[in-house]
C-alpha cells in the first residue's frame, strides 16, 4: 500500500451535536485513514502504529460555514459522475474507453465496487497491457465483474456470502468482519455507500479479479507448494479443500519444510494422525483476508487449537512471527497465505520437542545424562513430570543412579491431562513408585510437586511442568521419623502416648513434626512432667498432626486445619517460608505414604494449654460490665439524659466485685 492512500473501512458515524460527521481513525504521520469500528479506537493503533480519532464530513455531505457539522446534502448524479468525485477517476476513464459508459449513465440500479486511482496503478504493467489493449473485451469483462446488478449497501454484505457479478453471474465473495471492516474479494472498501441516481458506489483498495479455483487446485498448480501436496494427498485432505466452504490456508512452502530436521520431518510424514494433525493447524475455520487484520486476534484451527493472528507494520504476522510470505491468494472456497515456516501443533510433537518450548531445559539435560531419552522421543504412551529451570537455582544434581531411579519416577505410566486429575488418584510411574495427586484450591499437585504451568499433550507423551523435583514417599510416618536423627525425641514421646499404631496405618496426615532441638528448648522441668504424664503429651502430640495432606504448595496467605486434639492450626505462608502457628517451618514436604512431614524447631502448644488466649472461655461478667460501663461513661458525658443509666452500671459493678 502506498504513502498518502486513503483507506475508509466503515460507515457513517454520525454525532447527536453534529450531523453527517463521520470519525475516522488516521495512522499518524501518513495520509492513511481508518472507518472502523468504535470497539477499535480504544486501542488507537493500527497495526502497532498510532493513530488519532478525527472527525470530516460523511459521503455525500459538507460543511456549511458558520454551522455544526456536516449539514448540506450533496446534488446525487449517476455512477459515472459519481466515480469522478470519490477517488475512482481511473475507473472513469476505463468505464469511458470500454463503453460501460453508457450503461453507468443510464437507468437502472447497479452496485459497482470502484478500485481506487492507486488500486489501478498498483497493478503490473504486463496485467495492465493486457486490460487496455482490449477495451471491448478484457477491461469491459474487467468492469463488470466489479458490478452488480442492483443497489448493495454496506449493511446488506454479510460476512460469508456471495453476489453474482454483472460477468457471467461469477460470484463476488464478501466478508465483514467484527471489527468493521468490509473486504470484497479480499480487497478492502475504502469509501462506503456513495450514493447514485442509478445505484451506489463503494471505493476497494485493489482490482479484484475473478475466482474460479478452489484451494485444493491452487496447492495442485503451484510449484512452491510440492510437498504440501503430497502431504495433503497422504492424509486424504483433497475433498475438504476442494469441496464448499469458507477456509483459510496457511500453505508451507516447501522452503518451509526444508526447514525443519530430517528426523522430526519424516517422523510426522510417516505418521497419519500427526501429518492430518499438522496440516489441520494450519487451516483456519473461516476466510481471513489480510486486509480485514489490523491489530491482533485468536483464530481456531480445524485441529481445535489456536493462533493468533495479528500485523506489524506492513507485515502479517502468525504467533508474532513474520513468517507469511504471499498473502491473499483468493480461492472458490476460501483465502489462501503462503508461509515460510512450518507450524507444528504441540500433538505431533515428541515430549523432547514439547520440553524445547517449556522452561524445562535443565530437567531435561539431567534426563538424558541419565539416558532416559527413548522414553520422551518414542512412542510410549506417558506423562513427563518435568521441574522447571527455577527448580534448579542451585545448580544441577549429580546424575548417578540414585538420581536416575529418582527420575523415573518423574515418568507415570500412561499419557495424562491435568482436567481429568483429582483428589486422591494414584500415579504409578516407570520407577514403580506410586504418586498421590492432590487438589487444592489454589493449586493441583503430584507428591509434594505442583504444576507450573499448563500442560503440553504430545503425539504420545504429555508434559507437565512441575515447580520443583517430586520427592516420592518412602514409607509411613513413623518409617520416615525413624529414619531421620533428628525425630529420635519425637519417636520416643509418640511411643510413650501410644500413639505408634494410628501414625503407621493408611492415612492422610499432615504432621508439624518437632526436631530434638525443639524439645531441648523446653525448660527441663517442663519437659520431664510433659513426659511422665502420658494423657497430656498424647494431647500434645495430636495437636501437632491434622487428618489431611496439605504441601507447601497448596499454602496461600493463611490456611486452618483441624487438628487432631480438636483445636485449630493455622498454616500461613511469609516470605517464602511456610510458618505453623505463626512458628518457621524447618523443613517441608517430607513425603510418607501415609501423610507429609513438617519440621519445626518448637514445641506447638494448643489453646487450652493458653488459657489467656482462649476465646470460647465464659465471660466474666464483671469485666463485662466494666466494659460497657468504661463505654457509656464517654457517652454520657455527652449526653446528661444517660448519667442514670451510667450511675446503674456502676452500682452493678460494684455489686459483681464484692463491694469494691
Amino acid at each position: 500500500m502506498e504513502r498518502g492512500e486513503t483507506h475508509k473501512l466503515l460507515f457513517c458515524f454520525v454525532t447527536r451535536s453534529s450531523p453527517n460527521v463521520c470519525a475516522v481513525q488516521k495512522l499518524i504521520g501518513t495520509n492513511r485513514k481508518y472507518f472502523t469500528n468504535c470497539k477499535q479506537w480504544y486501542q488507537r493503533k493500527i497495526c502497532g502504529k498510532s493513530t488519532v480519532i478525527s472527525y470530516e464530513c460523511c459521503p455525500g455531505y459538507e460543511k456549511v460555514p458558520g454551522e455544526k457539522g456536516c449539514p448540506a446534502a450533496l446534488p446525487l448524479s449517476n455512477i459515472y459522475e459519481t466515480l469522478g468525485v470519490v477517488g475512482s477517476a481511473t475507473t472513469q476513464l476505463y468505464s469511458d474507453r470500454s463503453n460501460l459508459r453508457p450503461e453507468i449513465e443510464g437507468p437502472g440500479s447497479f452496485t459497482i465496487f470502484a478500485p481506487s486511482n492507486e488500486a489501478w496503478a498498483s497493478l503490473s504493467a504486463e496485467t495492465l497491457d493486457s486490460l487496455v489493449s482490449n477495451v471491448n473485451i478484457e477491461l469491459l469483462n474487467a468492469l463488470r465483474y466489479h458490478m452488480v446488478n442492483k443497489r448493495v449497501l454496506t449493511d446488506e454484505l454479510k460476512h460469508g456470502t456471495t453476489l453474482n457479478s454483472m460477468y457471467q453471474n461469477l460470484p463476488i465473495q464478501i466478508h465483514h468482519y467484527p471489527n468493521g471492516i468490509v473486504t470484497v474479494n479480499c480487497a478492502r472498501l475504502l469509501k462506503a455507500d456513495h450514493h447514485a441516481t442509478n445505484g451506489v458506489v463503494h471505493v476497494i483498495d485493489k482490482v479484484i479479479a475473478t475466482t474460479t479455483n478452489s484451494i485444493q487446485h491452487i496447492i495442485e498448480t503451484e510449484d512452491s507448494l510440492e510437498t504440501l501436496r503430497a502431504a495433503v494427498a497422504a492424509s486424504n485432505l483433497n475433498s475438504l479443500l476442494e469441496n464448499e466452504g469458507q477456509y483459510t490456508l496457511l500453505a508451507p512452502t516447501n522452503e518451509a519444510f526444508e526447514k525443519i530436521p530430517r528426523e522430526t520431518l519424516n517422523r510426522i510424514l510417516g505418521d497419519p494422525e500427526a501429518l492430518r494433525d499438522l496440516l489441520n493447524h494450519h487451516i483456519l475455520k473461516s476466510a481471513m483476508c489480510a486486509e480485514a487484520i489490523i491489530a491482533g486476534l485468536t483464530m481456531e484451527t480445524l485441529e481445535g487449537t489456536t493462533l493468533d493472528v495479528g500485523c506489524s507494520g506492513e507485515e502479517l504476522t502468525l504467533n508474532g512471527k513474520p513468517i507469511i510470505a504471499n498473502k491473499d491468494v483468493l480461492a472458490t472456497n476460501g483465502v489462501v497465505h503462503f508461509v515460510n515456516e512450518l507450524l507444528i501443533p504441540d500433538s505431533a510433537k515428541t515430549l523432547s520437542e514439547l520440553a524445547q518450548e517449556s522452561e524445562v531445559s535443565k530437567s531435561m539435560d539431567l534426563f538424558r545424562k541419565a539416558g532416559l531419552s527413548s522414553h520422551l522421543t518414542g512412542s510410549e504412551h506417558v506423562t513427563l513430570l518435568a521441574p522447571i529451570n527455577d527448580a534448579f537455582k542451585d545448580g544441577n544434581p549429580p546424575v548417578d543412579s540414585s538420581m536416575k531411579n529418582l527420575l523415573l519416577n518423574h515418568i507415570v505410566r500412561d499419557q495424562l491431562s491435568s482436567k481429568y486429575l483429582y483428589h486422591g488418584q494414584k500415579l504409578q510411574t516407570l520407577g514403580d513408585k506410586e504418586l498421590r495427586v492432590f487438589v487444592y484450591r489454589n493449586n493441583l499437585c503430584i507428591e509434594n510437586a505442583c504444576i507450573a504451568a499448563h500442560d503440553k499433550r504430545g503425539r504420545f507423551g504429555t508434559l507437565f511442568s512441575m515447580d520443583k523435583m517430586l520427592t516420592p514417599p518412602s514409607g509411613s510416618v513413623m518409617d520416615v521419623l525413624k529414619a531421620d536423627h533428628r525425630f529420635s525425641t519425637l519417636v520416643a514421646a509418640i511411643q510413650s502416648a501410644g500413639l505408634t499404631e494410628t501414625l503407621n496405618r493408611p492415612g492422610t496426615f499432615t504432621v508439624f513434626a518437632p526436631t530434638n532441638e525443639a524439645f531441648r528448648a523446653m525448660p527441663q522441668g517442663e519437659l520431664n512432667k510433659l513426659m511422665g504424664n502420658a494423657k497430656e503429651l498424647a494431647n500434645i502430640l495430636k495437636f501437632h498432626v491434622a487428618d489431611e495432606i496439605l504441601v507447601s504448595g497448596a499454602v496461600g496467605a493463611v490456611v486452618r486445619l483441624k487438628s487432631m486434639q480438636g483445636d485449630k492450626l493455622e498454616v500461613s505462608m511469609k516470605n517464602h517460608v511456610i510458618h505453623i502457628n505463626k512458628e518457621p517451618v524447618a523443613e517441608s514436604d517430607i513425603m510418607a505414604t501415609n501423610g507429609v512431614i513438617y519440621a519445626v524447631n518448637s514445641v506447638l502448644q494448643p489453646q487450652a494449654s493458653r488459657p489467656q488466649e482462649r476465646g470460647d472461655e465464659p465471660a466474666d461478667p464483671a469485666l463485662e460490665i466494666f466494659k460497657q460501663a468504661s463505654a457509656l461513661s464517654k457517652v454520657s458525658q455527652r449526653n446528661p439524659r444517660l448519667a442514670p443509666v451510667y450511675s446503674r452500671l456502676l452500682a452493678r459493678m460494684k455489686e459483681n466485685l464484692g463491694g469494691f
